[in-house]
């Protein structure tokens, strides 16, 4: 169809034509204008009746005890926006892949972290990690999925350190990811401790500085965690620093555990360093490291990688699903590890790649103080390196298993979480709604809000800028199948089909054409999966 634009312009009058005018206008409003009827032309006495309603009773009018006013009204944007249809936020644009629609401007919400990053506009963004909280069954992990999913068409990769439900493996096998299973049979092996690829443009004084840097914060986070003191002394420190020195040099620059855990060893026989001091502090870290030599978690981090990261992998998983029954300390240990390899990865800022790197649960990262400085640190350089850390949360009260009470470790964990920018809060149960107030500081409208969410919606927040999002609105099928994590709980019944919206082009003509008098017809069924 051919569009065709004409431009009109009117001629110009005169003065004298425009009065003209005018005076035809005003006799033509003075020929349809209704004449006034009198009261006695209505059979009405002249002088109102006094009664206790005043004379418009009386009148045929409008009456009241009190004056006729309209007191000042106050609403949302959300409200206000079925009234004056123009009061709707523009949004983010439409760059980034779509996650859902935006229900206050009833428009497609898109977002990608690092195009919000670089918007230089007050809807800009200042990070681009995202912290993602709700309760069990709000549609968290489906719209993380979704997210990485559909970003991958543009160019952004995804990386699960430790998935311990299994249900990212199904979602990278689908998009030609990678997997990585740990524990179970043909189970593979990763060294915390390697080296990675070195950083392009790097010196070779400063690479080294790095690697060095990562290895001894790994050390420590592991050495920490599994000390019931849950600190180091200086001379525990200074042991680590030196056995992990020795290792470098014993094995041409790629240590492993084992061979750190040897030259404690050799610390504590007094072979390796003459200090009385070292010899009596090694003790700890020693019998920490056993754990992966001979413990039970051996044969999993102890020697050397059995497999490589795959930097051209659009999705890549590390399966620990297996290791998360023997315990919540074997399962902190195991996402330190396998954290700090995938860090050693994808640390290159000249890589020129964007990735997610996808947390479910977040707070085991955070087991330590050595462990959540190189967190924080970790989140500060995300946009550095070109990388989004998601961090799932069920709730803030999470990070209560953090430290103790009033610690040092418990309060920068709360700091850590509070500090990044972009956040995706699902439903809330009543009993978190509270730490939203207080721990995030956010409106008391926005944690009622969140109370009353339904599956797939969030409130999003990019920026100083707020949004209501329904991701689930333009799912597909093929994405509800392969995102859906409820099979263990609910049986058959998450094995149904799912209720789609199957319309041709006549029904809809039926449904929007309908004839004045006919009867509507039965509304058809509701794209929107429930079960979702």
């Amino acid at each position: 169809m051919t569009r065709r634009i004409v431009q009109f312009t009117p001629p110009k009058e005169t003065r004298a034509q425009r009065r003209e005018r005018q005076a035809a206008v005003r006799q033509l409003e003075d020929a349809v204008r209704p004449q006034p009827v009198s009261k006695r032309e209505r059979g009405l006495p002249e002088a109102p009746v006094p009664g206790p309603f005043g004379p418009g009773l009386l009148e045929g009018g409008y009456w009241n005890l009190a004056r006729l006013a309209v007191p000042p009204h106050r609403a949302t944007s959300q409200h206000l926006a079925g009234i004056y249809p123009f009061v709707a936020d523009t949004g983010l644009g439409h760059v980034g892949p779509v996650i859902g629609v935006d229900l206050n401007a009833d428009a497609l919400w898109h977002f990608s972290p690092w195009d919000a990053y670089a918007d230089t506009s007050e809807r800009g963004a200042f990070s681009t990690n995202v912290l993602v909280l709700g309760a069990y069954r709000s549609g968290k992990s489906a719209v993380v999925k979704t997210l990485a999913v559909r970003s991958i068409a543009f160019g952004h990769q995804a990386v699960v350190p430790s998935d311990s439900k299994g249900e990212w493996v199904v979602v990278a096998e689908a998009v030609g990811g990678t997997v990585i299973r740990l524990g179970g049979g043909g189970q593979a092996r990763l060294n915390p401790l390697d080296r990675g690829p070195r950083r392009t443009g790097a010196t070779d004084e400063q690479d080294e500085q790095l690697v060095r840097q990562r290895r001894a914060a790994t050390l420590i986070s592991l050495v920490e965690m599994t000390l019931e003191s849950g600190r180091l002394t200086a001379a525990e420190h200074a042991c680590i620093h030196l056995a992990l020195e020795r290792a470098v040099a014993g094995s041409e620059g790629e240590p492993t555990l084992r061979r750190v855990h040897a030259e404690l060893e050799a610390i504590a026989a007094g072979k390796a360093a003459g200090d009385p001091d070292l010899k009596a502090a090694v003790s700890g870290p020693r019998f920490a490291l056993r754990r992966f030599v001979d413990g039970d978690l051996s044969g999993l981090f102890e020697d050397e990688s059995t497999v490589s990261f795959d930097e051209d992998a659009p999705m890549v998983v590390v399966d620990t699903s297996e290791l998360f029954a023997r315990g919540d300390l074997v399962a902190q240990l195991t996402q330190v590890c396998t954290t700090a390899w995938v860090q050693a990865v994808i640390s290159d800022r000249n890589a020129r790649r964007t990735r997610y790197v996808i947390r479910e649960e977040g707070w085991r990262d955070m087991s330590s103080l050595a462990a959540l400085q190189m967190y924080q640190q970790w989140l500060k350089l995300s946009r550095h390196y070109g990388i989004s850390n998601i961090v799932i949360l069920h709730k803030m009260g999470d990070l209560d298993a953090v430290g103790d009470a009033d610690s040092q470790e418990r309060s920068l964990a709360y700091s850590v979480v509070g500090d990044i920018e972009n956040k995706f809060i699902f439903r809330t149960n009543t009993q978190g709604a509270g730490d939203l107030r207080t721990r995030l500081d956010l409106p008391l409208v926005h944690v009622d809000m969140a109370r009353q969410l339904r599956q797939g919606q969030f409130i999003g927040y990019v920026g100083q800028f707020a949004y209501l999002v329904d991701a689930f609105a333009t799912s597909t099928p093929w994405e509800y199948e392969l995102f859906k994590t409820d099979e263990a709980v609910l049986g058959e019944k998450a094995d149904a089909a799912p209720i789609t919206l199957s319309i041709d082009d006549d029904e809809l003509d039926a449904i929007w054409n309908i004839p004045t008098g006919d009867t509507r017809p039965a509304r058809p069924a509701n794209n929107r999966q429930e079960a979702q």
